[in-house]
């Protein structure tokens, strides 16, 4: 078996059956890792949806903030926004099989034997391994259960800017949210700067992007969501894969065990 990591997809379902092509992917024999943003923006969203799906076992899924927006529309009574390319998804006849089964998907995932940690926007060097997998724990289940309405209907927001042990209830869920699914830029405290969408030179001041800031561990990160960063972290420990497809940048996969990088044009 061969596990390839993959970037923000976002709906890019040709490019990624082209990328898929390149390396001869076949679920009976490889394992696709899918870093969030599956959906939203580009053209085939409904398509990209019902593939990854199909993967079953052979898909390795993180959620992204797009993921979480459709699960907001579907469950928390927002409205689509006027960029979205989520109708047909909504409209579908699977739409129920295919928002359960987004339900049921992870925050961040870890590879003890290859010693990763793949989340969508990444991992704050503020927690160790053991406290990002807990914590993620934690909101997935409620994703996965009876208060998903609620958590969905109150997900959206930029407080509390920072973690603290005794935050409770909605406040503890949206700050862990926007770790794994918004973050950026960090401040040495773990203060979350989450307006500023720029390269990583445009961190506002007492703010860095969050992989400039050393981890107490040896753990390598694979991440999605900065499409600005065209992947580049100037690490070998920190992976990006977003190289901006969506926008006209090319969709990038890694083969987990060799670390070559394959890349389509978009």
């Amino acid at each position: 078996m061969t596990d390839y990591a993959i970037g923000d997809i976002q709906g890019c379902y040709d490019r990624l059956k082209d990328v898929l092509a390149k390396v001869d992917f076949s679920p009976s024999r490889d394992r696709l890792w899918v870093a969030g943003d599956l959906i939203n923006r580009g053209p085939s969203s409904l398509k990209t949806l019902r593939y990854i799906e199909s993967l079953g076992d052979s898909a390795v899924v993180v959620l992204g903030n797009h993921d979480l927006h459709l699960l907001a529309v579907a469950l928390g009574g927002h409205a689509p926004k006027r960029k979205d390319t989520l109708a047909e998804i909504l409209r579908a006849p699977d739409r129920d099989k295919l928002v359960n089964w987004l339900r049921q998907q992870n925050l961040c995932v870890h590879d003890s034997e290859r010693n990763i940690m793949m989340a969508h926007a990444g991992v704050p060097h503020i927690w160790s391994i053991q406290q990002a997998l807990a914590h993620a724990r934690e909101v997935e289940d409620v994703i996965r259960g009876e208060h998903a309405p609620e958590y969905f209907t109150l997900m959206y927001g930029n407080k509390p800017e920072g973690w603290n042990e005794n935050l409770t209830g909605m406040d503890r869920w949206r700050v862990i949210t926007n770790y794994f699914t918004r973050m950026r830029f960090i401040a040495r405290d773990g203060r979350l700067e989450l307006t500023t969408k720029e390269h990583a030179g445009s961190a506002p001041k007492g703010f860095s992007p969050w992989f400039e800031f050393p981890r107490p561990d040896d753990l390598r990160v694979i991440f999605g969501h900065w499409a600005a960063i065209e992947g580049e972290t100037g690490k070998e420990r920190f992976i990006g894969l977003d190289t901006g497809c969506v926008w006209g940048g090319a969709l990038t996969m890694m083969n987990l065990d060799t670390g070559e990088k394959i890349h389509c044009d978009c």
